[in-house]
């Protein structure tokens, strides 16, 4: 459970990271094989192998996104005690952002965060609306 506790915190942690456009922040929970899989089909869509390429995702997605914040609404936890660090969390978050053009947007979302020995293994990314509100945002 505290295990659990610590995680959760780390969680909310690395999304202000992304709200602060911290990549080293952000990515110091990363192991060196993670996937980032992303929705839509465009330009930012996909699935990123790697830990250098989940971070030249997170680089394109701060010089699209000048302004971030991610609001946290809910965590949820696989296994509440685990104390192996592999686990997996579920998060429900509201995002606000302007882009490079000054277009604001919103959205909302569930990422799947997988944790193998405490580091990030995989992100699975499930986005409310990518529909055309979210291409034009991505500047699609």
């Amino acid at each position: 459970m505290i295990g659990t506790i610590i995680a959760r915190k780390a969680v909310r942690k690395a999304f202000q990271a992304l709200s602060n456009h911290d990549l080293v922040g952000f990515m110091s929970a990363w192991r060196d094989d993670g996937v980032l899989n992303y929705p839509g089909e465009m330009w930012a869509s996909g699935t990123f192998n790697s830990k250098p390429a989940v971070e030249e995702w997170c680089r394109n997605f701060f010089e699209q996104y000048p302004k971030i914040f991610f609001d946290v609404q809910q965590i949820a936890v696989e296994k509440i005690f685990a104390f192996t660090g592999t686990n997996v969390f579920m998060v429900h978050w509201n995002i606000y952002l302007t882009n490079k053009t000054g277009r604001e947007g919103q959205n909302s979302g569930v990422s799947v965060i997988s944790l193998k020995g405490g580091k990030v293994i995989q992100v699975k990314d499930f986005v409310f609306d990518l529909g055309e509100n979210f291409r034009l945002n991505w500047g699609a």
